[in-house]
């Protein structure tokens, strides 16, 4: 009698043929983005030869320069807040006990990945309006609150995820030699959660760095940050320095996504 091997999707007709397409969709505009910001001529679509021309033109560009500035400094002070509240927020949902609206609060930490983004942007936007005719304030500090208050789901997963793996034998047996809470925290429970904290803050920051709907509705006047920037340009002329900052951005998030990924893996 032939043994019933189960339910395998890779051996469905056709399962190669689509997955083959699946990928091709997913990653073939961003190979022929990256292929077309080596190109010397000023055509996205026309190939006129091997060229460092593009990422010359953004490495000299003034505007180029203060965007990424401003993009790498909103993307670490955002990552820093975020993943601190998250590391908070995951100690308070995995080290107590189980009580009444846990899941209530759950949803609310990760409302972000939930509600449309457009709807957060429009809901801080309208706050923020009522901030700025209040208090005449129209600084970066709103785009450091909105990308925070947006990235810490982001983190708050891989570190709560983290926590629930933890062997919490180590943290018992502190706490039964009179050591405080913060002392088990600092000497037993932080040193096991730093691959958690340093994957969920590098993810963090990818999601600032990458973000354009947040920020265009809440940023003022000179606020560009290099997503917006590029959004700005393509509304204007498109030419492969577009490209080559893409590609940039492209080779800085898969960076951090594997180191996030890896990180994820490391065992206690």
């Amino acid at each position: 009698m032939a043994k019933n091997k189960g339910f395998n999707i890779r051996r469905q007709t056709g399962f190669t043929t689509i997955a083959l397409v699946c990928f091709g969709m997913l990653y073939l505009p961003i190979v022929l983005l990256v292929t077309y910001s080596f190109n010397s001529g000023t055509s996205i679509a026309i190939w006129e030869g091997f060229s460092w021309r593009w990422y010359q033109s953004a490495w000299a560009n003034e505007q180029v320069q203060e965007a990424t500035v401003r993009s790498l400094v909103l993307a670490f002070w955002a990552s820093l807040t975020a993943t601190t509240c998250a590391v908070l927020a995951a100690l308070a949902t995995t080290r107590t006990r189980k009580f009444k609206g846990q899941s209530a609060v759950f949803a609310m930490i990760n409302q972000p990945l939930m509600v449309p983004e457009i709807v957060t942007a429009v809901a801080l936007l309208i706050l923020f309006a009522m901030i700025k005719v209040a208090t005449g304030y129209s600084g970066l500090l709103y785009l450091v609150v909105a990308h925070s208050a947006f990235c810490i789901p982001f983190a708050y997963l891989p570190i709560r995820a983290r926590l629930q793996g933890m062997d919490l034998s180590l943290e018992q047996a502190a706490a039964d030699l009179y050591a405080t809470p913060f002392q088990v925290f600092r000497r037993v429970t932080l040193p096991q959660l730093w691959p958690g904290i340093l994957a969920g803050a590098m993810l963090a920051f990818v999601i600032s760095l990458d973000d354009v709907v947040i920020t265009e509705f809440v940023k003022s006047a000179g606020q560009d940050t290099l997503p917006t920037y590029m959004l700005g340009q393509l509304r204007r002329v498109i030419t492969p320095e577009v490209n080559a900052i893409s590609t940039v951005l492209v080779a800085i998030s898969v960076t951090m996504v594997v180191a996030f990924t890896l990180l994820s893996k490391i065992k206690n």
